[in-house]
């Protein structure tokens, strides 16, 4: 058997990774900008992460949602309080994705509604109500498309105010949006939002499935408009590469038996791993640290000739070129031995390295990305 061909690939394989950094095969180590679509959030193989699954590993690795698991009541607590959504409630499940499916097919639980309003160039995963809501139809089978869906120009008001109203079961919205080349709906706009959601009885979904877990320099992306969505929904970054993800739920939507569940979601290693994340991130003050770093490198990457514009929060950053980004993104991994992401936005290089990325790691990158694109200037010229 073989592989399905679906992932356009490097010719490159990592099996060794620390920190910031991997290695692959032939020994060549590659400075890590990227962390496998902004899932490593402590690092590589970080020695609590390591210890908390090999531990819980020796004692019992798997049981299904069908008896008590008190190490999610455990991550359940310790994710409230850093996040700041102590008296929400967490449904625990894969990924992405899958939070997503959950959190769309809840509010329509709850107020037995069908109609969506999600926003142009969006991406909440590639599984039915998921991809249904994404704004990529090269991504869409046939069996996925919809008439439920509508989707809005982002930081679009009155776009926005015109497609609400009362027959909308739920608006849907990334905290920053990744896929898109690193799009940041305002304060106002996620604000306006929130108020429509109220006035007629939606259900605010943010989507912080890339953003959060401190990436954009506060826990949760949406904190910086403070507002309380109804729904939040977590992955990637939750359990630093381990398959897990979370739906946070307001007490205001109450749960039945039977509405939602999983076989897998919110396993003993997967909340190990989750419980470890959490440990690092409020121990080592990530969060502070992806704040800090992010504006330095913003600062300096502003400065650097062919850069159009920088945009993003914290450790989530969009660089948009002058010129297609490809190729500039192909010598920085082959050259400079620096991984990074591409965006649907084909000018546009996405940085999302692990959230204790150092300074001196940082001036690595703008090194070497300041001489691939000094190269590029030359040759356009």
């Amino acid at each position: 058997m073989k592989l399905f061909d679906v992932y356009p690939l490097f010719d490159i394989e990592p099996v060794k990774a620390k920190g910031s950094w991997l290695w692959d095969k032939d020994g060549q180590k590659y400075l890590d900008l990227y962390g496998g679509h902004a899932v490593i959030s402590i690092g590589h193989s970080h020695p609590h992460y390591v210890e908390m699954l090999e531990e819980q590993l020796e004692k019992i690795g798997f049981y299904s949602n069908s008896v008590k698991i008190k190490v999610q009541e455990e991550l359940a607590e310790k994710l409230g309080k850093l996040s700041g959504y102590e008296t929400y409630n967490l449904f625990l499940c894969n990924s992405g994705a899958e939070a997503n499916e959950n959190a769309l097919k809840l509010s329509s639980f709850h107020n037995k509604r069908k109609k969506v309003i999600a926003f142009e160039k969006s991406f909440h995963g590639r599984t039915s109500l998921a991809v249904a809501a994404t704004n990529d139809k090269s991504i869409q089978a046939p069996v996925n498309i919809q008439d439920n869906i509508i989707f809005v120009p982002l930081n679009d008001a009155a776009a926005f105010k015109q497609a609400m109203d009362k027959e909308v079961c739920a608006v849907i919205i990334e905290g920053i949006q990744g896929v898109a080349g690193i799009e940041v709906p305002t304060n106002d706009f996620l604000k306006l939002i929130r108020e429509e959601c109220d006035k007629n009885g939606a259900v605010m979904i943010l989507d912080e499935v890339q953003s959060g877990y401190g990436r954009s320099g506060k826990f949760f992306a949406h904190s910086y408009a403070d507002i309380h969505p109804d729904i939040i929904t977590t992955a990637k970054g939750m359990g630093n590469g381990f398959p897990v993800a979370g739906v946070l739920i307001s007490p205001n939507i109450p749960a039945k038996h039977g509405m939602l569940g999983t076989t897998f979601g919110g396993n003993y290693l997967a909340c190990a791993a989750s419980i470890a994340v959490l440990d690092v991130i409020k121990e080592e003050k990530l969060i502070e640290n992806s704040l800090t770093i992010g504006n330095y490198w913003i600062e300096k990457i502003k400065m650097i000739n062919g850069v159009k514009e920088v945009r993003g929060k914290g450790l989530m950053l969009g660089i948009e070129l002058q010129f297609n980004a490809t190729q500039v993104r192909n010598d920085l991994v082959f050259k400079q031995h620096i991984f990074t992401g591409s965006a649907s936005n084909k000018n546009t290089i996405r940085l999302l390295p692990p959230l204790n990325i150092s300074k001196e790691e940082a001036d690595i990158f703008l090194e070497g990305f300041a001489t691939v694109l000094k190269s590029h200037l030359q040759t356009v010229s």
